[in-house]
């Protein structure tokens, strides 16, 4: 048995950006910001969000920046090389649920 599942909740840090692969396959990208306090420091980390089908389009319609989320999902992890051939890696975390707790002012 394995298990790939993530719990977040932070600030949204950007508008979702809406990419259509065809008129029935939407995605919502979007960046989340989490944040800790080590001792006196305090240390924020950025998560990219995809969110696909019905809950892209749910984001596109509530998720603005500044939205504070609750988000489930699983981490994946992709490839791709810039224009010099450098493999680069992104991990994503690929939403299955998300709630809206709040908006900041």
């Amino acid at each position: 048995m394995s298990v790939n599942k993530v719990i977040l909740i932070g600030n949204v840090g950007s508008d979702p950006k809406m990419q259509y692969a065809d008129k029935d396959n939407v995605f919502a990208r979007l960046s989340l910001a989490t944040n800790e306090r080590i001792g006196t420091v305090d240390r924020t980390e950025w998560h990219n969000l995809v969110m696909a089908g019905r809950l892209a389009e749910q984001a596109e319609r509530f998720i603005r920046k500044g939205t504070r989320l609750y988000a489930e999902g699983r981490l994946r992890t992709r490839t791709y090389n810039d224009k010099f051939n450098i493999v680069h890696y992104i991990t994503e975390i690929y939403v299955d649920n998300f709630e809206i707790l709040g908006r900041s002012n």
